[in-house]
């Protein structure tokens, strides 16, 4: 079963439970999904879903942030609500150690020697560690294993 096709199934189970928070995310998460699909004329695959997924936690994560600030506790706790059904969509993370140990491998395949080639070693990096690691983690264990 794809992951689209999952979160589809979840909308209705969650319709069926009467679970309105969940229902709101899920369909604001497939919302997403659709505009893609229309603005770029594509279906879109896991790792498509996944990418949607990602950006739209991160958006959250800065509502959250935003929100504490101006003391609005309420509606942070709504966005960390909306993140927690989100990220039962993502696939397992790797953990610190697992990236940069993904990041030295595609440096020394690719045979990047300093800071000029972050461009390049970023486009193999997101290629393959699309969904299952934070790209600002991602980004700073390039910087680092560039710099040294």
């Amino acid at each position: 079963m794809s992951l689209k096709d999952q979160i589809n199934d979840d909308m209705k189970a969650a319709m069926r439970a009467k679970d309105s928070e969940r229902l709101g995310t899920i369909r604001l998460l497939l919302a997403a999904m659709k505009q893609k699909e229309v603005d770029e004329r594509v279906t879109l695959d896991d790792a498509a879903v996944v990418s949607i997924i990602d950006k739209l936690i991160k958006q959250r994560k800065d509502s959250v942030a935003a929100y504490l600030q101006a003391a609005r506790q309420d509606l942070a706790d709504k966005e960390s609500a909306e993140i927690k059904v989100l990220e039962a969509y993502l696939p397992q993370r790797l953990s610190a150690e697992e990236v940069a140990a993904e990041v030295k491998a595609i440096v020394a395949e690719l045979g990047a020697k300093g800071p000029g080639d972050m461009g390049k070693v970023m486009g193999a990096v997101k290629t393959r560690l699309a969904g299952k690691a934070e790209m600002g983690q991602v980004s700073a264990a390039v910087k680092a294993a560039l710099a040294g």
